[in-house]
Parts: structure tokens; C-alpha cells; sequence
């Protein structure tokens, strides 16, 4: 409290503390009351100490905890997640062949190193803990919990062997302990995989990768035996809509277009008509869509059409197809394909709507994967929630009808967007929780005694939380056993295994 009031002091510059947004707390805080003895009293104490809590340690909850600790010199944040591990999507939904977008986690842990954060994870918020305990403990409680369910077809079969959320099978192979168990059936040479997201690209990409390139990522060992023993060739990416309106982005297609050993077929007769259909879209949508029209329409060169004559697997967009129902097979256990309604667009643009067009179409294959979204839950009774949107209803970021509390991410605007989307969002949240606690409207006058009180509940039910230093040794664990593999790390997925390791 001392060194941040001096560096405070220090900003202020020769403005004394005008310069600095929290200077006139700073005037009432070190107004002098009766002897000069009493500041000191004053900064021992740590009653103008906003004590904040943020539920959720993926990017949401990390970005929301940055901005308050930058601009706030003295907030205590502390941060409670329901793994053992830190960092959500960035460990558990980034593709494992994607680790540059996985280096975030560097300044996620500088924050969480902080003399002023604290990680605990192992905490279920909503069952072992309450949100109404959590906001008896502090001023300000900030929801960032994510997106942690998936939206379902809704389609009878949908739960037959062979059908899967896109979701679940990433948490399989990222290592997600709830889906370390899924053993995904990969008999089938045909996937069809529901959706036009990045989500969908990661999926068939992850399927029709080289296990030789899938070795040195961090994919679990459980997954690349699996995939070594997968029959998938062909990979069909069904969507609802047109070309215009598929929602991956122009990086996760190149990858696709590139992929060694695959080759990509687009039907020429749904680019035909786009070269000019694309002179009024945005730029990125533009360059997506030639990009597109280009593989489907002109003749490769000699290095790229080499490279596709001699692939052995395939993958396909298809377009203007709506899941009716999946196909059971003979034994009507598994599945063996899927039937959609042939759609047509109404209006144009982003805003387009598919509607049934009356025609039906069988597309045949086991192993059938939905990624139309993933979808937030409601966390405790006494926290509001919109579950016809699945967000928790917010004026920008403060949570309607319930004073301290806050939200941020995917929960507060529903699971849209890429970690840079998160992040501004965050932000954004963070400056609402200082704008509060600058106008009064979050009331420090009292104390409260933050992750103390926490942490004697939680020991009361039981409860052990995980430190971040306890997460260093499953991270310098899994790192060692990765360099054994060649792999960066070798993910633990079992939770139990996470906490005898950190107890030895």
C-alpha cells in the first residue's frame, strides 16, 4: 500500500495529486486526523482497499483483473476458477496447432504473479461457494466466467454413437478433464461437421492433420493415439447460409487451403456469381471471399496442384443446408448420416435468413460433429440471467438490478468474437468497476475482508483452493513431460492427478 501510494505520488507530478483519477480519495484518505501518527495508522490499515473478485481465470477474467490492477494502485483482485488450472479457452479452446495465440498466457501470469492478485483455483463459484458470500467478502464481484455449455440442434438422433459437439471433442483433445473421457468413434471415412465457424475449421483441420505435425503440439496422448487410428478421409463442412455469410476468417481458411496432405473442394457453382457480388462488402469479407472463389474457380499452380493430386484425405463446404435429423443406422445405435432441408436465402448480406426451400438431401457419414456455438449457464439463483440470449443481463458490464456486481466476456455479451474482441470488452468492464469506485457508487468506506473470509468458508466445506505458485508445479510438470515427447507440455487431465502432484 505504501510503495503504490509513493509511485501514486510520484505520478502525480508537480500537479500534486490532481493528475491522478484517484486523487481526491487519495486528499480524504490522507487527510490528517489528530496526530501525525495517525497517517501511519491510516496506511497500515487497508480500509480504502477495494477488495474485487473476479469469477473465471479464461481471458475475460484475466483482462478485467489487468485494467484494474494498471489503473487502480491499490485494489486486491483476486481471481476464482473451478479447474485446478488457469486460463480457460486460451489452455482448452485455442487449436493446439496454434501456439502463438496461446502466448497471451505470459502476461496472464505476469498479473497473476502480482503482490496484489491472487489465483484460487479448484473453486466452484455456485456450489462451493456462493455468489452472495462472495459479495459479503468484497466490494465488487465480476463474473467472467465464459461460455461453458454448448448450443444443441435440437434434431431427433442427435444422440447417437458417432454424433458429437464441436465443443466436446476440442475439450477432448485440448485436454478438458470433463471430456477427457469422450473416446470419439472415428470409423467412419466420412465427418460431416455442422457449422462455418473457426471453430468448425479447427475441428476438420485437427481431423485431416498429419500426426507427424500434431506430435510436437501440445494435443493430449490420448487423442493423438486416437487420431492415429482414425479412417476419416473426407471432411464436409455443412452450413445453413451462402458463401457470404460463413463466419470463419481468411487465416483459419489459408490453413485449410495449405494443409499438407488434404485437398479442398469447393463446387465452382457456388462461386460463380460472387467475383461481383463482393465489390460493396467489407474489406476483410472481400478478401475471404476471393480468396474462396479463387480456390473453387482457377486452375492451381504447378506446386499447389501437384499437392492436391497426390493427397489422400479431402475436405468441402457446402452450403444452403439445415440439419433436419441424423440417420440412425441398421442397429440404431450409431449414427450413419445426416438429413437437411435444402435452404434458400432471404435478404442479403450479414443479415441474410435461411428458410427451408421444401427440397430434402441425405449426406451420408458416422461421425457427425455440431458446431453451431457454444452457450453460457446461469451460475447461482441470485445472479440475473437472460437465458433466451444465454448472457447475463448487463448495462455495460454492470449487472441490471444487483449493485457490485459486474460482468465481462462471453457471459456479458454472449460467446462471439475472438481473444482481441475479449479483451477490449474487458477492458471496458474494468473501467466501469473504477468509474463506481470513483463516483461512490461502490462504497469502500468498509472494509471487507476479501479472500480471508473466502478462504475460512471454503476450509469450513472442505474446500483446498489452488494457488498460482501450485499451478507453477503442474506447469513445470507438464512441461517436463512434453520435452520426454518432444511436445511443448504433456497435459495432465485429471484433476485428482493435479492435486496429488501439487501435495507431494
Amino acid at each position: 500500500g505504501v510503495f503504490a501510494l509513493g509511485a501514486a505520488l510520484r505520478m502525480g507530478g508537480g500537479g500534486g495529486l490532481r493528475g491522478w483519477p484517484w486523487g481526491s480519495a487519495l486528499r480524504f484518505f490522507l487527510a490528517p486526523r489528530g496526530p501525525p501518527a495517525g497517517v501511519k495508522r491510516l496506511l497500515s490499515t487497508d480500509e480504502r482497499i477495494p477488495q474485487i473478485c473476479i469469477v473465471g481465470s479464461g481471458p475475460a477474467g484475466f483482462y478485467t483483473a489487468q485494467h484494474l490492477l494498471k489503473h487502480h494502485g491499490l485494489a486486491q483482485v483476486d481471481i476464482y476458477e473451478k479447474l485446478p488450472v488457469p486460463f480457460g479457452l486460451v489452455r482448452f479452446g485455442v487449436a493446439p496447432d496454434h501456439p502463438e495465440v496461446k502466448n497471451v498466457i505470459n502476461s496472464f501470469t505476469q498479473t497473476a504473479r502480482s503482490d496484489r492478485c491472487s489465483f484460487y483455483g479448484n473453486v466452484t463459484v455456485g456450489k462451493d461457494i456462493t455468489v452472495k458470500e462472495l459479495q459479503e467478502a468484497y466490494h465488487a464481484v465480476i463474473l467472467s466466467y465464459g461460455a461453458e455449455d454448448n448450443r444443441t440442434l435440437g434434431i431427433p438422433g442427435e444422440d447417437l454413437v458417432g454424433v458429437y459437439t464441436a465443443r466436446e471433442f476440442v475439450g477432448w483433445y485440448n485436454g478438458l478433464p470433463e471430456n477427457r473421457d469422450l473416446k470419439p468413434d472415428l470409423s467412419s471415412e466420412t465427418a460431416v461437421v455442422l457449422g462455418h465457424g473457426n471453430v468448425a475449421l479447427d475441428v476438420a483441420r485437427i481431423l485431416l492433420s498429419p500426426l507427424e505435425i500434431l506430435r510436437k503440439t501440445d494435443i493430449t496422448e490420448d487423442s493423438l493415439t486416437v487420431l492415429s487410428r482414425s479412417k476419416v478421409k473426407r471432411v464436409c463442412l455443412v452450413g445453413r447460409r451462402g458463401p457470404l455469410q460463413v463466419a470463419f476468417t481468411i487465416k483459419e481458411l489459408r490453413e485449410m487451403i495449405n494443409l499438407p496432405s488434404a485437398r479442398p473442394f469447393l463446387d465452382p457453382a457456388d462461386f460463380r456469381d460472387l467475383r461481383d457480388a463482393v465489390k460493396d462488402v467489407s474489406r476483410p469479407r472481400r478478401r475471404l471471399t476471393e480468396l474462396m472463389v479463387k480456390t473453387a474457380l482457377d486452375e492451381p499452380g504447378e506446386e499447389v496442384a501437384g499437392h492436391w493430386a497426390s493427397a489422400s484425405r479431402e475436405w468441402s463446404l457446402k452450403f444452403l443446408r439445415s440439419p433436419l435429423e441424423v440417420l440412425p443406422a441398421t442397429d440404431a445405435k450409431r449414427a450413419r448420416g445426416i438429413r437437411m432441408a435444402v435452404t434458400r436465402l432471404e435478404g442479403s448480406g450479414e443479415t441474410a435468413k435461411a428458410v427451408p426451400s421444401g427440397e430434402v438431401e441425405d449426406l451420408l457419414g458416422g461421425l457427425i460433429l455440431s458446431s453451431i456455438g457454444y452457450r453460457s449457464l446461469p451460475i447461482d439463483p441470485d445472479v440475473p440471467f437472460d437465458s433466451k440470449q444465454g448472457i447475463i443481463p448487463n448495462d455495460a458490464g454492470r449487472v441490471l438490478g444487483a449493485p457490485g456486481l459486474y460482468c465481462s466476456g462471453w457471459v456479458k455479451r454472449g460467446p462471439v468474437g475472438v481473444i482481441l474482441t475479449t479483451m477490449n470488452d474487458s477492458f471496458d468492464t474494468a473501467q466501469f468497476v473504477l468509474k463506481d469506485l470513483q463516483s461512490g457508487a461502490l462504497d469502500v468506506s468498509k472494509s471487507k475482508e476479501g479472500s480471508e473470509l473466502v478462504r475460512s468458508i471454503l476450509q469450513s466445506r472442505g474446500i483446498r483452493p489452488v494457488s498460482f505458485s501450485e499451478w507453477e508445479k503442474i506447469d513445470a510438470a507438464e512441461v517436463a513431460r512434453g520435452k520426454l515427447a518432444g511436445k511443448p507440455r504433456e497435459k495432465i487431465v485429471d484433476p485428482q492427478e493435479m492435486l496429488e502432484l501439487i501435495s507431494r
